[in-house]
């Protein structure tokens, strides 16, 4: 097939060894669209080509809603998400993962709400949780809005959420964490770390660059625009010893990557071993959940690393304050939610309380009991 290569935006011509007819290609909304032209004649092609490119652009292009797919709507959201810069676009992928799964294929006028039903039950037997399935639908929901809009759907479903409790009290406690931290590759330590003390998001720490640490002052840095809450933070490495001890650790294993392969390693957490020596960690989840397996804590998630920070921090007596700007909570309700107490917590704080009285209020006078016979 030889194919007549076009500016961006103009489309282009081909003839396939199969057909004697030029054929088109263009697009509409995002959505590729090939056509025959009918016809042998180049220039009688191009003029239909022409014509085709320009009502794509006008929005004059009628569109087969018939024949879009599940797929062209997934698209159509990822360009969304790249056009409007969202932080939360590699949570977009594993969604639209689990749906392409499903719907992959799919006509988009077969999903309607019994299949989006039958989807919402196959995930549910899969142990996905109530909310992993809702940020799933949103997609879905997202990528049927966008198809409407540009005319690629007649129809959006309806697309019912299922309801969540979005207090989770998954924790980590020392020893598990020592555990967990024997049983990581040795290149995610350092990582699993830095979350467990500071109570930083995943996504956060995986951005972070050395050009954000300053080992020698002894601070680890978010600019401000970097968080979900738009303002920046610093957690004082200096004053946490086992963390910049780590972080040294990391800084030095760095080095002697870059002495070995003579390629600067920008990226604070980074791959030791093999050909992927001294590139970004990206993504980590299969080592994590067998990790979690060997050491005792199945379904434990990154995530409980910030509940734990957040819970460590309060029992440390650090104020409310302070340990808001630790970890990035914006609002005190959500930093609340996070310092979940558990009963080990709150006997903690029975004898506390037991001591004080003991040691402050005078001894109690013994009592008669009187009999009542």
């Amino acid at each position: 097939m030889s194919k007549q290569r076009a500016r961006r935006g103009t489309g282009s011509l081909y003839r396939s060894k199969r057909s004697r007819y030029w054929h088109i290609q263009y697009y509409v909304g995002g959505r590729r669209v090939r056509e025959s032209t009918g016809t042998t004649s180049k220039t009688e092609a191009q003029r239909t080509l022409t014509d085709r490119v320009a009502k794509a652009q006008n929005g004059s292009m009628p569109v087969d809603v018939r024949k879009v797919t599940f797929d062209q709507l997934a698209d159509l959201v990822r360009a969304d998400y790249r056009k409007n810069n969202r932080k939360s676009a590699d949570r977009l992928e594993l969604s639209l993962d689990h749906l392409s799964k499903h719907f992959g294929g799919w006509r988009a006028v077969h999903i309607k709400e019994p299949a989006i039903d039958g989807y919402i039950a196959a995930r549910l037997d899969q142990g996905a949780a109530n909310g992993t399935v809702n940020r799933e639908l949103a997609a879905l929901r997202r990528a049927f809005r966008l198809g409407k809009k540009l005319g690629l759907v007649a129809v959006e479903p309806e697309i019912e959420v299922l309801e969540e409790d979005n207090i989770r009290t998954g924790f980590v406690e020392h020893a598990m964490f020592a555990r967990l931290e024997e049983e990581l590759p040795e290149h995610l330590r350092a990582l699993a770390l830095t979350g467990f003390v500071t109570g930083w998001r995943k996504r956060m720490l995986l951005s972070r660059r050395w050009r954000n640490v300053d080992l020698e002052s002894g601070w680890l840095r978010m600019e401000p625009g970097e968080t979900k809450n738009k303002k920046g933070i610093n957690f004082p490495l200096g004053k946490v010893r086992r963390l910049k001890a780590a972080l040294e650790a990391q800084r030095d294993r760095k080095l002697e990557i870059e002495r070995r392969t003579g390629h600067i390693i920008e990226h604070l957490f980074f791959y030791y071993e093999g050909q992927r020596a001294g590139e970004p960690i990206l993504d980590f989840r299969g080592a994590w959940e067998a990790a979690c397996r060997r050491a005792g804590c199945p379904g434990l998630l990154f995530h409980d690393l910030r509940r734990t920070a957040v819970r460590n921090l309060v029992r440390s007596g650090v104020a409310e304050s302070v340990a808001m700007k630790f970890t990035g909570h914006l609002t005190a309700s959500v930093f609340k939610r996070y310092a979940i107490e558990d009963e080990k917590m709150l006997e903690e704080g029975g004898a506390k309380l037991d001591g004080f009285l003991e040691d402050t209020m005078p001894a109690m006078p013994d009592r008669k009991v009187l009999s009542l016979g």
